[in-house]
């Protein structure tokens, strides 16, 4: 009887597991995750505020003839300088990420049948073992929807699934604890193309891409990274404003606030969602000087240079550029009247603010693109980590 005792209880030990097999498992309190990238063919990870992260990942690999890896092997030997920091920062997750805006033509064939998703997930598995990493965050732009020349179809939706699905299920078998993540876009037509419940089942975090909400492109100034809801009656008599209405166009400019509160009302756990911060600053030409150039008209992108420290050490009211601050958007820009430029971007005081809504809303932390782009000190990260964490 006794025995027979034992083999029930480890039965159902067994179907315990295995119906737990798969399923996500945030970390305690927020996070704080960097997008790498290096420049060149080397860096110095001394330089990097290894000890103010919870994850850093590695980018990119691409998916090449089904399996994952680098365009340029010589990055392998980056990523094993940066995986070695972990003896250092025991507590630090080192991941990579695959795919980015120009690297993801292979998913949508890869993804596509039982057997080349299965020799991309052996090849995640080796690729893992090999660099002695943490995760890996998808970064497929965009299942279902057009990124940079990538071949899409509406049979990516059940396949991104089936992907994230396959991913879980292998490296729950590395043998230590791996993080999956994957970077959504931070507007809402990105989630009609993938199966939000079912994915989040898989992932441990979504990371909300809450930057790039404007761009160059676009026929009007606005903010392309800002934590706050703008309505269009914010924007008051501006020609942003009054195109809206007259073309009676609903669209509002999209928000971190708005695509947490769409992702929280799809039923997304709190504690899964990631926002995102943007190391870098877009721009403007040919901007008028009504309210500053903000949601104006203008002659097309700048193509100056955008990265925080760049921004911080030449156009933050300096050269003629002035920071203003957009109380609604909680987010601030530059303009300069006499060139009419305006660049929008990410500050320290708009960092720590979706910092501390990280913490007051009970997400899972805040991530950026990318980490090269701060200055050495004082910069967004620092703010960051004192939001988060209440340290300086």
């Amino acid at each position: 009887m006794k025995t027979l005792l034992l083999m029930l209880v480890f039965l159902i030990a067994a179907i315990a597991t295995g119906c737990n097999a798969g399923n996500s498992k945030p970390q305690e309190g927020p996070q704080i995750m960097a997008y790498f990238m290096p420049r060149g063919d080397d860096f110095d990870p001394d330089t990097l505020q290894l000890d103010r992260l919870t994850h850093i990942i590695f980018s990119f690999t691409e998916v090449h003839d089904n399996q994952m890896k680098f365009r340029n092997e010589a990055r392998g030997a980056l990523l094993e300088k940066l995986s070695v920091q972990k003896e250092k920062y025991p507590d630090l997750k080192v991941m990579v990420a695959c795919g980015g805006w120009g690297g993801s033509e292979g998913f949508s064939a890869m993804a596509s049948t039982v057997e080349t998703r299965k020799q991309f997930v052996g090849s995640v598995v080796t690729f893992i073992k090999k660099y002695n990493l943490d995760g890996l965050d998808i970064d497929w732009e965009y299942p279902g929807l057009p990124g940079a020349g990538n071949p899409y179809g509406p049979q990516d939706k059940e396949n991104f699934t089936a992907l994230m699905h396959d991913l879980r299920i292998a490296m729950d078998k590395i043998g230590r604890d791996q993080v999956l993540t994957f970077a959504a876009a931070g507007w809402q037509r990105f989630f009609d193309h993938i199966e939000l419940d079912k994915v989040m089942q898989y992932a441990d975090y979504m990371n909300l891409m809450t930057y790039d909400l404007s761009g160059g492109g676009d026929r009007f100034t606005s903010h392309h990274t800002n934590l706050g809801v703008v309505r269009v009656e914010d924007m008051g008599d501006s020609p942003a404003a009054e195109f809206m209405r007259a073309a009676t166009d609903t669209t509002i400019p999209w928000s971190a606030q708005e695509i947490v509160e769409f992702c929280i009302e799809k039923g997304v756990d709190p504690a899964q969602l990631v926002i995102g911060a943007a190391f870098y600053g877009k721009g403007w030409v040919g901007v008028p000087p009504e309210n500053n150039g903000m949601y104006q008209a203008n002659r097309g992108s700048w193509d100056g240079f955008g990265r925080y420290f760049a921004l911080r050490e030449s156009y933050e009211d300096k050269n003629g550029f002035v920071r203003y601050w957009d109380t609604v958007a909680m987010a601030p820009w530059l303009y300069n009247a006499t060139d009419s430029i305006l660049i929008t971007y990410d500050d320290t005081v708009s960092v720590r603010l979706k910092a501390e809504y990280v913490k007051t809303k009970g997400l899972g932390g805040i991530m950026f693109w990318e980490l090269s782009g701060d200055t050495p000190g004082g910069g967004l990260l620092d703010a960051i980590y004192s939001g988060i964490t209440g340290l300086k």
